[in-house]
């Protein structure tokens, strides 16, 4: 069948994995970008995800640092309105996510890829994964300026055929982009995204793995090198519950001590 057909399946997918309305999770979430290096205890509730910091910069959180956390967790219990700030960022890049996949199959022109390479650590005993390679459709325009990026990302997915999910994404920014007319920014060519994914039971998918790496000029003056690292693992299942209670077992739960 046409190679646009398997990513509009995948899309609207993709679109299940993000908001994953029935399924929660707890799970461990390192990540490194501008504000450091950060381990992270993450339950997943209705409302929204709640977090707690374990390590610093591959480093248990000192005293200090720990009672910083827990008073940041406690505020959060008693003022609703900071909760609903601090998942704000979260829902709106959640959504972010969902409107540009759905855009994906229109702003690309799509082709299986030659000889159809599967993953080096892909699982023995399934079906071969799907493999395509995207690259920008010169008929198409961006609707907002989120999407404005797509317009020079060039790339290959993998593709699970059974569950019609995306295993794993690599792109690369093969020509400038201006976002805003360059006025927002100017993304260099060069810049590289590489996103993996994985079934944690049952119908649930996560992203285990992203790397970002862009160069960019920010609000015309700022030249920035940007790079975020985002991985998860340890996915255990919880039940639906309210953010007070997952705070109180972040809360309740000892620190590693390593």
């Amino acid at each position: 069948m046409p190679a646009r057909t398997w990513i509009v399946d995948c899309a609207n997918n993709e679109a299940i994995v993000i908001q994953h309305p029935d399924s929660f999770l707890r799970y461990r979430l390192h990540v490194i970008d501008e504000k450091g290096d950060h381990l992270r205890d993450q339950i997943e509730t209705p409302e929204g995800s709640v977090g707690r910091n374990l390590q610093s910069n591959g480093r248990p959180l000192t005293p200090a640092e720990d009672a910083a956390e827990r008073q940041r967790l406690n505020n959060l219990l008693a003022s609703p309105a900071a909760f609903a700030r601090h998942i704000r960022n979260e829902q709106n890049n959640k959504q972010m996510g969902v409107n540009l996949l759905k855009l994906m199959p229109d702003a690309m022109l799509w082709s299986y890829a030659p000889g159809q390479p599967q993953l080096p650590n892909q699982p023995t005993g399934g079906p071969a994964l799907v493999v395509l390679d995207f690259k920008p459709n010169p008929a198409w325009s961006p609707p907002t300026m989120e999407s404005e990026p797509l317009t020079g990302l060039e790339g290959r997915v993998w593709i699970d055929p059974r569950t019609r999910r995306m295993v794993r994404l690599e792109g690369s920014l093969t020509r400038a982009v201006n976002i805003g007319w360059g006025f927002v920014a100017h993304l260099y060519p060069g810049g590289t995204v590489t996103l993996q994914q994985a079934n944690v039971g049952g119908q649930r998918w996560i992203v285990e793995h992203i790397v970002e790496q862009l160069n960019l000029r920010a609000l015309l003056f700022k030249n920035v090198h940007q790079r975020l690292v985002f991985d998860t693992a340890d996915y255990q299942p919880v039940p639906a519950m309210p953010y007070q209670q997952a705070i109180q077992i972040l809360l309740d739960t000892p620190l590693p001590t390593h």
